[in-house]
């Protein structure tokens, strides 16, 4: 059986430098070709005009550039599009551009399904199948900025702009800290996607030991998934919370802004009628978050079939709203986006070939391993 080619999508550039200099290239070379890679969007060795040609040919003959296959592409009433996207293996996974004021942000995937098994999300119901590799990560916004521009096609329109990357899709991104630390350097890479480094959000549920390791490694925004402000309701929501309660969580969060006190948290917290919406909630939250560095937001639940919640309503987010704002915490209210392509928040499933053991209510991956 022949081994697949190394997938250059999947190598930042301290690796593709390494990588050069391995087979006997200048180690410049990087910067050349990954300009060409994400800059200008080419595949196609043959037309890396600065290569040498001998150098063209051999990459050619055993290396490729290769995103997802895009098998379903939704586009909603409000310009949100959702991609279906076919992954090595028979599974697959889904990706979200959002546009909004001038801003266009793609929400991206980092495990086929997820393991944490949060109550009120759509991707939990899938089970768990594998961690996406690095170059499967990339390779969403290298899909995403293709597919765009061909959407713009015959349009007259300019393509649509990814100006904001969030990791928030299908799976928890520190579960799978060894692929997506090379992403995220290539997103912020200038000689990449040259995203600002605020402009890039990791999400995660509250794995404690890869916040930490995040913040060690790689300067971007942090978001977490909060949705309860105590321990006997996150537990029920949020399984990983009997692991990493909020005392613990609370300080990872102010060891990351320590790096930074001009950054701050995110944390989101989705609107659950009669589960997490009361004033008491809002209380308890103000009174958890304390002095950190932070930013609330409110994210209306966005249902699916099966699940036994129900969105909160507009007067009971406004009256959580007020609690938090009049205690001086900053407090957004989060537009739904895609709902009717079901590409809103918590709403991503994608197909997933479950290998998890779903009879354990909490089966995610130990920190550091890989599945």
């Amino acid at each position: 059986m022949t081994a697949p080619r190394l997938n250059l999508l999947g190598l930042d550039q301290d690796a593709l430098r390494r990588w050069l200099v391995e087979r006997g290239d200048k180690p410049f070379r990087a910067s050349q070709m990954m300009k060409w890679l994400y800059h200008a969007g080419v595949s196609d060795f043959s037309d890396m005009t600065d290569l040498s040609k001998s150098m063209r040919a051999r990459l050619g003959a055993t290396v490729e550039v290769r995103g997802p296959q895009v098998i379903f592409e939704g586009v909603s009433d409000d310009g949100t599009v959702k991609w279906l996207l076919q992954l090595d293996g028979g599974n697959a996974i889904e990706t979200v551009y959002i546009p909004d004021n001038g801003r266009g942000t793609l929400c991206v995937s980092t495990q086929v399904g997820c393991a944490l098994d949060c109550s009120f999300c759509a991707t939990a119901r899938q089970g768990f199948n594998r961690n996406l590799s690095t170059a499967e990560i990339v390779g969403q916004i290298w899909v995403a900025n293709q597919r765009l521009e061909a959407l713009a096609e015959g349009t007259g329109a300019a393509a649509a702009r990814i100006t904001n990357v969030v990791i928030m899709g299908m799976g928890e991104p520190l579960a799978n800290l060894a692929n997506l630390i090379p992403s995220l350097n290539i997103m912020i890479d200038d000689m990449a996607y040259g995203l600002s480094k605020r402009r890039v959000t990791v999400s995660t549920s509250g794995i404690v030991p890869a916040i930490d390791k995040l913040r060690e490694s790689v300067d971007v925004a942090l978001a977490v998934s909060l949705h309860a402000p105590n321990d006997a309701l996150r537990d029920e929501l949020v399984p990983i919370n009997k692991k990493y309660p909020l005392a613990v969580l609370m300080d990872a969060c102010r060891r990351w802004v320590d790096r930074d006190r001009k950054t701050h948290v995110m944390f989101e917290y989705v609107m659950l009628a009669g589960v997490n919406d009361q004033p008491e909630h809002a209380r308890q939250l103000v009174k958890l978050l304390g002095d950190l560095p932070s930013k609330v937001n409110l994210i209306p639940f966005n249902p699916f079939p099966g699940v036994g919640y129900t969105r909160s309503s507009n007067a009971a987010i406004d009256r959580f709203w007020d609690v938090l704002n009049h205690a001086g915490v900053r407090t957004t209210k989060r537009r739904t986006r895609g709902d009717d392509i079901d590409a809103a928040c918590g709403q991503l499933a994608g197909q997933v070939d479950d290998k998890s053991r779903r009879d354990n209510k909490f089966s995610a991956p130990r920190f550091g391993e890989q599945r």
